[in-house]
């Protein structure tokens, strides 16, 4: 079976190449102790939010038919910590906003945190390629491992999977399901439209 550090290229440099189209979203390290989590209604379904308590580490969509999702044992339900994600969702999910501005710290490997910062810079209503991303992130033959870890992201929505497509345009695997994929993207191109009009 082939791992992410099979098709990862061993010689990474320390920084990636400066992407072409935003300024990508910092992330954090995750605070010690416990996970906090709770639950919200989406168009999507149920979203199950957890983070530290500060900073948002996770926004899984609803697992895919015929698949179930607990939350480990140790996690602490608390919705507090999530008030302004919930905001923020909500006004995305209703078109009223473009841009989520919240405390970010996944936990990754130290090529997933590059890989998903680059999708931060993949602007509302867009879409890039995982090759593209590739070359932006200076492995322009990584393009497997970038749809590696695009797979592993733990902050849906927010931090944009959903806008990585195959190289003829297709819309590849989606960790939600390729109809919440669809959803999402269909959801910015028509509020970018509106806009445009």
């Amino acid at each position: 079976m082939n791992t992410e550090q099979d098709v990862l290229p061993l010689d990474l440099p320390q920084e990636p190449a400066a992407p072409p189209r935003e300024t990508a979203v910092r992330f954090r390290e995750p605070l010690p102790g416990p996970t906090y989590y709770t639950t919200i209604s989406s168009p999507l379904g149920e979203l199950t939010l957890h983070g530290d308590g500060e900073a948002l580490g996770g926004v899984l969509t609803p697992p895919k038919e015929g698949v179930s999702r607990t939350v480990p044992e140790n996690w602490v339900t608390d919705a507090k910590p999530f008030t302004e994600v919930e905001q923020q969702l909500t006004a995305y999910f209703a078109g009223e906003l473009k841009e989520f501005d919240l405390p970010l710290a996944p936990a990754g490997t130290a090529w997933q945190l590059r890989v998903w910062r680059a999708l931060t810079t993949i602007p509302y209503g867009e879409t890039a390629g995982y090759g593209q991303l590739a070359e932006e992130l200076g492995r322009p033959t990584a393009s497997r491992a970038v749809g590696m870890a695009n797979g592993r992201n733990p902050i849906s929505i927010i931090v944009p999977c959903h806008r990585v497509i195959g190289a003829n345009g297709s819309l590849t695997g989606y960790a939600g399901g390729l109809e919440r994929k669809q959803y999402l993207l269909g959801l910015e191109q028509s509020q970018t439209m509106e806009r445009r009009a």
